[in-house]
């Protein structure tokens, strides 16, 4: 198969290979709801926004439940391969198809009919209620699609198809786009018409990627069957939570810092957030591209044993990704008020704004070493270390900090933006030591590879 390319090509052009179309695929699917937020705030309203940052958190949780079982199932996948057990691959890979299915239509149908109730509890308002639950209503059988896509997109990845993640959201993208400005701009119809632009566009990106995919299960005669072989469910969950954490964890927080900046700054302040969280996740998107483009690498060359390898590959990644996120980082805060005016309007909240951004981004850069160690320790398979990881930066820092900042010195908005510069590099310096200790049992390794090959070149004398 093509994935053994990950144990021969340079590591440099994997990485720019494999990084580019899941930064792309990543780029791509933020522009639903940011385009969703770009309409909805120049349309309807502060209102509009309220609506869909209070969905947000669940939409997040929603899509990490399918990012775990796809990156569990594409991490397998890649050791059968690199242990050219063709057999397991395909059971893996079927697996993981039929458990996103099982898990994610009753989570849809249950979403919607409890719709009113979780919003509530979501901590929507009555300005807002109605509006979140008809948003809600709506996107989360578009979500269900979304989730195959995911899934897909992660499969043929591992699979060494690069392209046809970023054009089954690409696809999707544009449809949203213009689907946005008929139903929110031409038709008036708000939140709603969002809603329905965002649920259309995902099922039409769908369609494209799962008839791409079938294509691709027919070639390497993969079964589409509905078939989940046991002893694979717990190895695809447990490699996969600490990616559900990352994704899952975005939600958690939105919804922690939301409720401590209604209480401490009012609407402005969730509005500044919802507004800051877009940019803000351009710069999280290119360090995650890299580290899980860097991933599947790892894995294939764990299970060959080429450690030499490994650690090149290591190196290459934590460079890469700091250079790059130092660029992007620099033009975020020179161009921060601009790139805030794009979603609003108001001076106040655009200067406010721009200042809550600039604190938030300060220490970004030393994050990478944080993002690379959590997939290198997924590639692993050490999934203890790499869920312990996961939840350090926002569920065990930045939550508590917020908190104590705001409630504790009574801080208000600004504990809940200094609580991001803290987390990042209290977090990175957990990691850099963790990865130290790695890097001294790959050097191990390296050595015992060192005299392997020199004892089969002295028996092939």
């Amino acid at each position: 198969m093509s994935s053994k390319q990950f144990g021969e090509a340079k590591i440099g052009s994997l990485l720019f290979k494999f990084s580019i179309p899941v930064i792309l695929s990543m780029l791509v699917g933020e522009l639903y709801s940011m385009v969703d937020t770009f309409y909805v705030g120049r349309f309807v309203g502060g209102d509009g926004i309220g609506a869909l940052t209070v969905v947000f958190p669940l939409q997040r949780i929603l899509t990490a439940i399918t990012i775990m079982i796809a990156v569990g199932t594409a991490t397998a996948f890649s050791r059968s391969i690199g242990n050219d057990n063709i057999k397991s691959a395909k059971e893996i890979l079927q697996s993981g198809f039929t458990m996103v299915l099982a898990v994610m239509l009753p989570v849809a149908v249950g979403v919607f009919l409890f719709r009113d109730n979780i919003v509530t509890i979501m901590g929507a308002g009555e300005a807002i209620s109605t509006m979140a639950s008809t948003y809600l209503g709506t996107i989360i059988f578009g979500t269900l699609f979304l989730s195959i896509t995911v899934f897909i997109s992660h499969t043929l990845i591992a699979l060494g198809n690069t392209k046809i993640s970023i054009i089954s959201t690409s696809i999707g993208a544009i449809v949203n786009l213009i689907l946005d400005v008929i139903f929110v701009q031409n038709m008036g119809m708000g939140v709603q018409g969002a809603a329905i632009a965002t649920a259309a566009s995902q099922m039409i990106g769908f369609g494209y990627a799962f008839y791409k995919y079938s294509q691709i299960r027919r070639k390497y005669d993969i079964s589409i069957g509905f078939k989940i072989k046991k002893s694979l469910v717990m190895p695809i969950l447990i490699v996969g939570i600490s990616a559900f954490i990352i994704e899952a964890e975005d939600g958690i927080l939105m919804g922690v810092l939301s409720s401590l900046l209604a209480s401490s700054a009012g609407d402005q302040g969730i509005v500044v957030l919802g507004v800051v969280s877009k940019l803000y996740m351009f710069l999280f998107i290119t360090i995650f591209g890299i580290a899980s483009a860097m991933q599947p690498i790892a894995a294939y060359n764990i299970g060959a044993g080429n450690f030499i390898r490994l650690k090149k590959l290591m190196k290459k990644t934590i460079l890469y990704s700091i250079t790059l996120t130092s660029g992007l980082w620099i033009f975020m805060m020179v161009f921060a008020p601009y790139l805030i005016g794009i979603f609003i309007q108001d001076n106040a909240i655009i200067g406010e704004a721009t200042r809550a951004f600039r604190i938030m981004i300060a220490l970004f850069p030393v994050i990478s070493i944080y993002y690379v160690s959590i997939f290198y320790f997924q590639a692993r398979g050490k999934a203890r270390s790499s869920i312990m990881i996961a939840v350090l930066r926002q569920l065990i820092l930045m939550i508590p900090i917020s908190i104590l900042l705001v409630k504790g010195f009574g801080m208000g908005a600004n504990g809940v933006w200094l609580s991001y510069p803290i987390a990042d590099i209290l977090s990175s310096l957990a990691s850099y030591m963790l990865i130290r200790n790695e890097g001294m049992e790959i050097n191990l390794a390296i050595a015992k590879e060192k005299r392997d090959t020199a004892t089969k070149g002295l028996a092939l004398r």
